[in-house]
């Protein structure tokens, strides 16, 4: 296939994706509406965000590893609409901690057939050469698809109710599969002469990709932890300042979709920098930036609201930035005949970390903050101890991306 053809197949995946994405944000752009409507602790509303990751955890493993038997384009047409039909059910049906958990976990398992088969679809579509920054790009369009999510629910929730938010985001996955099935083609798994399937126990023995997979939970663990918690974070700092409830959630949703947009070019940025300085030597520098501002970033609140928000933009630039070369450096570093195992261990493992970092930080909210916080100031004061341990988990990142580095 020649280049142009690549990157126009590039363009219709990622305008899939884009629609696979839209109900990603949808609950934390609203989490504080929700949180007070169903009387919510923040360990509750943290559950409900990292149901979504969990739904993708129980599946993740199965059907990553059936992209090593079957074309992974039927696997992403089937999961995304999945992922439509269930956020349908979730605007329709959701009514507090208990159904809200379900109907998130169920469309979670639609995430889990589309982003790492699409991820191994670009992985068998580009050569070694021009591999990173084509995942750099598909990468890149995931945190556009998450910002877009953010900003069209926002948007929608301003002239409509939360529920009618949900509903017309969630037709955004089944666009998508439509997309897919029609403008995907024929994505043919590549079969090199003499290659074998490896097992499990032999992909736990490449002890690079092992390490390389550790700095990718790092990476997620902060992340994740970030974009379940911004929109409120955001609403806190508003409130402070004396803006309306109503206003602050959706002027924080807008913004987090400003910070997460920002992260979806720092992804293609550092696909294309490592591409040029080495794959570690990237991670490391952006990972070293993105855990000092966690450990800053929640100690902010109370400082004038355009200081947090350049901080905040800086955030989202920095802890997005290696996402794409942590996913590129696993497919290289994997054998060709276990791509799709080792794969499932890195969606595992990173969306392990993703699921619960989000319900600690819940958690660590509710011990630093005053019980009848929300009575007292309308919002949670205190967020620094929460962010910091996104930092920590974090910084460990670089830690083991180094000790690779000094092995190779």
């Amino acid at each position: 296939m020649r280049v142009d053809d690549r990157f126009r197949w590039l363009i219709w995946l990622s305008l899939s994706e884009i629609g696979t994405m839209m109900v990603f944000s949808n609950y934390s752009a609203l989490l504080p509406i929700l949180q007070k409507e169903w009387s919510l602790t923040n360990g509750q509303a943290g559950w409900i965000f990292s149901s979504y990751q969990i739904g993708y955890i129980l599946s993740v493993v199965f059907l990553t590893s059936l992209t090593d038997y079957t074309n992974p384009k039927y696997i992403y047409i089937l999961t995304a609409f999945w992922a439509g039909v269930s956020g349908i059910l979730f605007s329709l049906w959701a009514e507090g901690f208990q159904t809200a958990l379900m109907l998130r976990t169920l469309t979670g398992i639609g995430l889990a057939g589309t982003y790492m088969p699409g991820l191994r679809m670009v992985s068998e579509k580009f050569p070694p050469r021009e591999r990173g920054r084509a995942i750099g790009i598909y990468v890149g369009v995931f945190s556009l698809g998450v910002s877009l999510s953010l900003f069209l629910t926002g948007f929608i929730h301003s002239f409509l109710s939360w529920r009618w938010a949900f509903f017309l985001t969630s037709l955004g996955p089944i666009g998508g599969s439509v997309i897919a099935f029609f403008r995907l083609g024929d994505v043919s798994m590549k079969k090199e002469e003499g290659q074998e399937k490896i097992s499990l126990g032999e992909v736990l023995r490449n002890r690079p990709v092992l390490m390389m997979i550790g700095g990718y939970v790092a990476h997620m663990w902060e992340m994740f932890g970030m974009r379940g918690w911004m929109v409120a974070f955001l609403t806190a700092c508003l409130l402070t300042v004396q803006v309306d409830f109503q206003k602050a959630v959706n002027l924080s949703a807008v913004i987090a979709g400003v910070i997460i947009l920002v992260g979806a070019i720092s992804n293609a940025l550092g696909g294309l920098l490592s591409d040029r300085y080495g794959r570690e030597n990237t991670i490391i520098v952006v990972m070293l930036g993105s855990g000092l501002l966690s450990l800053l970033i929640g100690w902010t609140r109370a400082l004038p609201f355009s200081l947090v928000l350049i901080l905040s933009i800086l955030y989202g630039f920095m802890v997005t930035g290696e996402s794409s070369v942590l996913s590129t450096s696993v497919t290289e570093l994997a054998h060709p005949g276990g791509l799709g195992r080792t794969m499932a261990l890195q969606s595992l493992l990173g969306f392990g970390a993703a699921s619960i970092s989000p319900i600690v930080f819940g958690y660590i909210l509710d011990l630093t903050n005053p019980s009848d916080a929300l009575i007292q100031f309308g919002y949670f004061p205190n967020w620094g101890w929460a962010f910091a341990l996104l930092g920590l988990g974090g910084l460990a990142g670089p830690l083991i991306i180094w000790q690779l580095k000094r092995k190779v």
